[in-house]
């Protein structure tokens, strides 16, 4: 391994990784340190997933005192921890009629879980109806610019051909359809399709936001044609967009729900909530986790659960990100001919970057993406921020950020653009 300052390459870890990355030692609120002492404010949040923030003592007291009594029990006994996470996230689910909580690790695996729980609610619905000569229905429908993760099944629910071609041949039966188009989803959705997997804002895909009445239309065709609708929440709930789900901002009504980055506030933990329709199949042994739901990871949980869905957190949130909207609009009212629409909701917002920048010095390219240089000046500025889709630079602070935070990660976006003209 190699260092220069904060900065390693030659690395252990996989080719799959940066190059080159920068290592971080700790952090406070809504800024992280890196090993050679420079600051920085986290407009990333670890990809939307620590929402309350770095240097947690309330959160680190949970964790320890629960360590010292439970660590981990395995999915063949419960803890109480578990069980009373369980408990809240059914209690403030909207809408639907959620029975149960499959706890898992990742938002990956809670994708692969509602995709499972799509065909097996197919099958044995099927099965008690007397159909066994006929073949269950089998098709699930995704959308354009989806993510819905990297293993096998949530994979095959991603049409982005270079998350998929290496790994290809995927599951079968999976129809892509245009985002945001109810007239295409009318036209393709019947019986055949056991399953619907839809984001509310596209984390990955440019952070492209559903309409109501594209929301409404997959309400009417699965209830009608009994098809599961599922809602991947893994980034958008828990307040990131103001609101607790991002399915109450254009009235989805998702028959499952899988939730994970800011669940555990940096642990990994994911749920997927299940209605009764679905728990009443489900046969022991057709699901399992090992360390899904573990007593640390939900004591945790319940603690920012506690925290993120009291009713004035929420609102301060919509109020924030209504703010870091307004700011964003003027930069690009400022600088049309490097920033475009801005896109999101909440405290999941971006900025469409335009065009091409002059390379990093040293770089051997004389142009690259604007975005890409611009990211790049902003790290050197002190603010690290994400990428959504091709364009898009995406901004997902933790939500505890404050107004003042805002404005000053603004102000170096202000420099950073006003930069790429010279």
């Amino acid at each position: 391994m190699k260092r220069n300052g904060a900065i390693v390459s030659e690395h252990p870890l996989p080719g799959a990784f940066t190059p080159e990355l920068l290592v971080l030692q700790q952090g406070s609120g809504a800024r992280v340190t890196d090993v050679a002492g420079k600051e920085y404010l986290d407009f990333g949040a670890g990809i939307a997933v620590n929402a309350l923030g770095y240097g947690r003592d309330d959160l680190a007291d949970v964790a320890a005192a629960q360590m010292r009594r439970l660590i981990h029990v395995s999915n063949l006994y419960a803890s109480e921890p578990g069980v009373a996470l369980a408990e809240k996230l059914l209690a403030a689910a909207p809408g639907g009629d959620f029975a149960t909580v499959q706890f898992t690790n990742s938002g990956s695996e809670a994708n692969e879980t509602a995709l499972k729980m799509a065909r097996l609610y197919a099958t044995r619905r099927a099965s008690a109806a007397g159909d066994d000569g006929a073949a269950p229905p089998r098709r699930i429908a995704c959308f354009s610019g989806a993510f819905h993760g990297r293993t096998m099944g949530a994979l095959s629910c991603t049409p982005t051909a270079k998350y998929q071609e290496p790994f290809a041949p995927l599951i079968p039966e999976i129809e892509v359809l245009p985002y945001n188009d109810a007239d295409a989803a009318r036209k393709v959705l019947d019986g055949s399709f056991c399953g619907v997997i839809v984001e509310v804002v596209q984390g990955e895909g440019g952070l492209d936001r559903m309409t109501d009445a594209f929301a409404a239309a997959l309400n009417e065709l699965c209830e009608q044609h009994d098809i599961v609708l599922i809602a991947d929440e893994v980034q958008t709930c828990l307040a990131r967009t103001g609101r607790l789900f991002a399915s109450e901002l254009v009235g989805l009504h998702p028959d499952i729900i899988t939730m994970a980055k800011p669940l555990a506030g940096g642990l990994p933990l994911a749920a997927t909530l299940l209605p009764k329709k679905i728990d009443d199949l489900l046969q022991i042994g057709d699901h399992g986790t090992t360390f899904g739901g573990g007593p640390v990871t939900c004591a945790v949980g319940s603690a920012v659960w506690d925290t993120v869905a009291d009713t004035a957190f929420v609102e301060a949130v919509a109020s924030k990100g209504a703010h870091l909207a307004d700011g964003l609009r003027s930069l690009a009212a400022k600088y049309p001919r490097w920033l475009g629409e801005t896109k999101g909701a909440g405290l999941l917002l971006g900025v469409r970057v335009l065009g091409e920048a002059k390379a990093a010095p040293g770089q051997e390219a004389a142009t690259e993406p604007a975005i890409t240089r611009l990211m790049g000046m902003l790290r050197e500025a002190g603010l690290l921020t994400l990428k959504s889709g091709a364009d898009v630079l995406r901004i997902a602070p933790p939500l505890i950020v404050t107004a003042a935070d805002l404005d000053e990660g603004l102000a170096k976006i202000d420099s950073a653009v006003a930069a790429l003209e010279e």
